[in-house]
């Protein structure tokens, strides 16, 4: 017998107090600049344990304008901007080199918190991506080897055929180059942080720069 979606739709809570705290958030607090405060409840994530804190969805449009979504790593965030990596080649690679322009959306359920992140891409240097490459694990250059991302797949033998070549080359060559890897980053235009409230006075705090720095504004939730 089929499960019953709307059944267990219903039989679902939002933020259960057993797994979820949710922290007061006074946003005349929040610094001036948004990079500070996620770093904040970045860390804030990391210490409630939240599962894959670094995971975040990126949404990319292609050249027609049709909108696409899906999680990716967080690599980094400083003032250059987000930074995340895919191949060139890949759907999101290409939609990027279409339209430069993508969101991110960060959720951490734990603490009842997201981040919203907006902006222009642009590529790094080829120097800085193949560092970053050389930083991760020799899983992550196996997965970067074996390349053709979202291409048609043949079959499953085909895959398991292609990465195992993929890790051999890995283990011998630990700084193989991978032309097709790609280091972005995203300088916002906009950052949102929400904060979940047990009373659904949910508080939102949006940052948008200006040609004179950041400026805040409280949002209804």
């Amino acid at each position: 017998m089929e499960p019953d979606l709307h059944e267990l739709l219903r039989s679902l809570r939002v933020w259960d107090p057993a797994v979820t705290e949710l922290p007061p958030f006074d946003p005349a607090t929040a610094p001036g600049d948004p990079l500070p405060l996620f770093t904040r409840w970045f860390a804030d994530a990391v210490a409630a344990r939240q599962s894959e804190p670094h995971t975040v969805t990126l949404a990319t449009a292609d050249a027609e304008g049709w909108p696409d979504a899906r999680i990716v790593m967080l690599h980094g965030a400083d003032a250059d901007g987000w930074s995340f990596a895919t191949h060139a080649d890949s759907h999101k690679g290409r939609q990027l080199a279409a339209r430069p322009y993508a969101a991110l959306v960060f959720y951490w359920p734990v603490l009842g918190r997201q981040v919203r992140i907006r902006g222009p891409v642009t590529v790094a240097p080829a120097e800085e991506a193949r560092a970053d490459l050389r930083a991760r694990s020799a899983g992550a250059l196996a997965a970067a080897l074996t390349g053709r991302q979202s291409a048609p797949l043949s079959s499953p033998e085909e895959l398991a055929r292609a990465s195992e070549a993929a890790w051999e080359q890995a283990e011998r060559e630990p700084d193989a180059p991978v032309p097709s890897w790609t280091l972005y980053r995203l300088r916002p235009d906009a950052v949102e942080f929400f904060q979940g409230d047990a009373r659904r006075r949910h508080v939102r705090l949006g940052y948008r720069r200006t040609e004179e720095g950041w400026r805040t504004q409280l949002l209804w939730p």
